[in-house]
């Protein structure tokens, strides 16, 4: 496996509650024309048939190896950067970026995290999107310019954008243009929250399953101590999970937290 197919299978689609099942079929088309093989669909309105395998074409083995799954938290349960697609920003922001700054990110991820950044990139379902709860899983969200009287793009669609955009930066047809410099003149409006991504890492950045059990258990001690009440929970566990997205945690650090956590419970059994 050469270093752009290693760097393409890490990328995995996935795919929420898909209406029409062609439209998955037009999804493994689009990846398999870059490249990418790594296909989720979360509980789709009606399972793949004769439309999605037409209009699969030459994806067909894509769409054959596709993980059909009713747990969308188990499915990027080992990803270590998730992006969501989305044409607008709901309730609690997350940066919002360009396909070319998506991928862009994601290139500099893989560099820092090898084998280990895998990543996940969110598509929701054709009438409505991706849910609030959905979005909060994303360290980011990619909006694809479009008229603004419509900006809405078929889902099959917005998976070639970004997938082309993926294929044409990790092949160099697309430079690596410096993320601050793209982002020069762009309204805080726009870009509500600053984009950081740790570039040089001594241990693996933590998994979506390592950061949600923290926030679960920063959550229970909160309880405990009487900082967290139920009035209050409603937002609280997307605070934290967009705190602790933005921190970038790796291995070590992920370890150093766990450990006062549980030594913090300790005492107050004592």
């Amino acid at each position: 496996m050469n270093d752009l197919t290693a760097q393409l299978a890490n990328i995995r689609i996935v795919m929420i509650g898909t209406t029409l099942p062609a439209n998955i079929g037009s999804a493994a088309r689009a990846m398999h024309t870059m490249g990418l093989t790594d296909l989720v669909v979360i509980n789709p309105r009606l399972p793949i048939d004769d439309s999605s395998i037409a209009n699969a074409a030459g994806g067909k083995t894509v769409l054959d190896n596709a993980i059909i799954s009713d747990d969308l938290h188990h499915s990027v349960a080992d990803c270590t950067l998730i992006l969501a697609a989305s044409a607008r920003t709901r309730q609690m922001p997350k940066p919002i970026i360009t396909p070319q700054l998506a991928s862009q990110l994601i290139a500099r991820h893989q560099q820092a995290h090898g084998k280990h950044g895998k990543i996940a990139i969110l598509f929701g379902r054709e009438d409505r999107g991706l849910t609030n709860e959905e979005l909060a899983l994303a360290d980011y969200h990619i909006q694809i310019p479009a008229n603004p009287d419509y900006p809405v793009l078929n889902v099959a669609n917005a998976v070639q954008v970004i997938a082309a955009s993926i294929y044409a930066t990790l092949t160099h047809h697309d430079d690596y243009t410096p993320l601050a410099k793209e982002m020069q003149g762009v309204t805080a409006q726009e870009y509500p929250l600053d984009i950081h991504i740790r570039g040089v890492w001594d241990e693996p950045a933590i998994t979506h399953a390592q950061r949600h059990g923290l926030d679960d258990a920063i959550i229970d001690l909160m309880k405990q101590l009487n900082l967290a009440q139920d009035d209050n929970l409603r937002l609280l566990p997307q605070r934290l999970s967009r705190l602790s997205q933005r921190l970038q945690l790796d291995q070590k650090e992920y370890a150093l937290l766990r450990s006062l956590l549980a030594k913090i419970k300790q005492n107050l059994k004592t």
